[in-house]
């Protein structure tokens, strides 16, 4: 079955450059466009689609009208809807047209058929087995420093994830989330020391409607240890998968690592039943400042107001995270 979906280098060599797995990944992209109708038309239609910023002063959100999108947005990701759909990210029940790339016999490289970024991928694990990054991260940092012209991220099973029951990253084009362009200034005005040493740097950041912490590292086991003290702080005694969404990319030799608690799946204007309703799924992409927007109606109605509304329910309180410190 995997030898079925495996593309080879020398077919994607037609699309340009192939030296390493970003070079290929991008050219998989252009592949799939041109031999499947439903990624040509999804990436087609990107070029319509329709953003605006809106100015926080030292930060930017934008909004996306993406129509494609309502499929994530609304997914229904309950125990009984995920048991009673056959998984999409499985093998066996990918499109005859679906091809990828093979990273460490590990993991499938895919296009995403449902583009948000120019260019987005989405990387499954080639078993069926559960969204959870604590077994995975490692792979992150790899894959990241692989795929050096794309930023990688994970969305945990409550925290945006449509397929919660099949573990993947999705990875969009770099410089596409407004963070990218602003942790720099966030680091040096906006941050909180957490901890710092010869091997890296970890900070958290408050004024900037979703807080977060971030670690900056060019050691791959610093860069673990760090990312493990986040996960064990927000996990305290209970056993399961704290809420989060992680953003990463390799730049200047070293990771940078966004780490997003949650507090919640979505906002509660997914819910409303009347005309104040905002369908809207944040996961990772939202938090890194572009906010998705299915519906056309949401898309010209939203406002700075439900912006931070929005965030500000789904993140991490600021009681809560005040306490996050490392010795």
């Amino acid at each position: 079955m995997l030898e079925q979906k495996r593309i080879s280098v020398k077919e994607l060599a037609k699309y340009g450059p192939v030296a390493g797995l970003s070079e290929q990944a991008v050219a998989l992209v252009k592949q799939q466009q041109e031999t499947w109708e439903l990624v040509r038309k999804n990436y087609g239609a990107l070029s319509g689609v329709q953003t605006k910023k809106f100015d926080f002063g030292h930060f930017t959100i934008i909004a996306q009208h993406n129509p494609e999108r309502i499929r994530s947005s609304a997914a229904k990701t309950d125990a009984k809807s995920i048991a009673e759909r056959p998984c999409f990210l499985c093998l066996k029940n990918l499109p005859s047209e679906q091809k990828g790339l093979v990273f460490q016999e590990k993991y499938l490289v895919l296009a995403n058929p449902f583009p948000i970024f120019p260019l987005h991928l989405t990387v499954s694990n080639l078993e069926h087995t559960p969204q959870r990054i604590l077994d995975f991260f490692p792979d992150m940092l790899e894959l990241s420093r692989e795929l050096s012209g794309f930023t990688l991220f994970y969305n945990g099973p409550e925290c945006g994830a449509s397929a919660p029951d099949h573990f993947h990253f999705q990875a969009g084009n770099r410089g596409f989330l407004p963070v990218e362009k602003e942790l720099e200034t966030l680091e040096k005005q906006h941050a909180r020391v957490l901890l710092q040493n010869q091997k890296g740097k970890m900070f958290a950041v408050e004024n900037y409607l979703r807080r977060f912490v971030a670690v900056v590292s060019s050691d791959k086991g610093a860069a673990t240890e760090m990312f493990l003290q986040i996960y064990s702080f927000l996990a305290g005694e209970n056993p399961k998968e704290p809420m989060l969404n992680v953003l990463c990319y390799f730049e200047n030799h070293s990771w940078k690592i966004i780490v997003f608690p949650r507090a919640k799946q979505r906002p509660s204007h997914f819910y409303r039943d009347d005309s104040a309703r905002v369908v809207v799924g944040p996961a990772a992409v939202e938090l890194g400042g572009v906010l998705v927007l299915p519906r056309h109606r949401d898309f010209v109605e939203i406002t700075k107001k439900t912006i931070a509304e929005i965030y500000g329910e789904v993140t991490m309180c600021e009681n809560e995270f005040k306490f996050i410190a490392f010795p």
